[in-house]
């Protein structure tokens, strides 16, 4: 398998989740100096506005962190999974408006990783992922809240449709599909009822070459995102 990666705008964010992680720090600790020094009121306004600032500092540079900085990152993780896949698959790293890009014989998948840990299962009832354990912490302040996976997995393809357009590929009657792909091996999950698709990293490599039997797309619709996103 190929891998294309950009490397500039991985290098980037992974400085400014260094930079704004750093200043965090600093302002909640300048925060909470005058939260100790305070005896009057008088640092009142001082001491919440640090506070508030670092915390939402920290909430950025968080997020830059677990995208960029922190190895394993999201990106190594999945072309890991994949490593050993036949050379006509390519997946592409935040070359598109799609973060992760895998395209091949079988097909275009728009992968979403997810590392939350703890237990993780599909609520068909109420058409939502559920995460059960896991760290509270990282949760409630690192992130780590399973969210709405479903949602992000239909959002993905509607922005591949539109990468699609602007760039003058035609789709034909390929149906790019979106895979939920969970990443943390402290994950224990169940897709039961989920009617979509969704694997663990460490399944993620047989279910695309299972899908090579029974969905293959055209080679001139690879070569056109070929051109489009690695023209080398």
């Amino acid at each position: 398998m190929k891998i294309v990666a950009n490397e500039k705008l991985i290098n980037r964010n992974g400085k400014i989740g260094n930079i704004t992680s750093m200043a965090s720090i600093i302002i909640l600790g300048v925060g909470m100096y005058f939260s100790f020094k305070d005896k009057d009121g008088s640092y009142l306004t001082l001491t919440f506005t640090a506070l508030i600032l670092g915390f939402l500092l920290f909430q950025v540079g968080n997020y830059y962190m677990n995208r960029f900085g922190k190895p394993p990152r999201p990106d190594q993780k999945l072309s890991q999974s994949l490593k050993g896949l036949e050379d006509k698959y390519t997946i592409y790293h935040y070359m598109s408006n799609v973060a992760h890009l895998l395209i091949g014989p079988s097909g275009i998948y728009c992968l979403l990783p997810f590392n939350q840990a703890g237990q993780i299962s599909y609520n068909s009832d109420k058409g939502r992922w559920k995460q059960s354990g896991g760290n509270f912490f990282l949760k409630t302040f690192g992130g780590e809240n399973i969210g709405r996976p479903d949602l992000d997995a239909n959002y993905s393809v509607m922005d591949l449709s539109k990468f699609c357009k602007k760039n003058g590929i035609d789709l034909k009657d390929t149906n790019p599909e979106p895979v939920i792909v969970f990443t943390n091996e402290k994950a224990s999950v169940t897709t039961e009822g989920y009617p979509g698709s969704a694997v663990t990293a460490e399944k993620l490599k047989e279910f695309i070459r299972k899908r090579a039997k029974t969905n293959p797309i055209p080679q001139e619709l690879i070569d056109s995102f070929h051109e489009k996103l690695d023209p080398k």
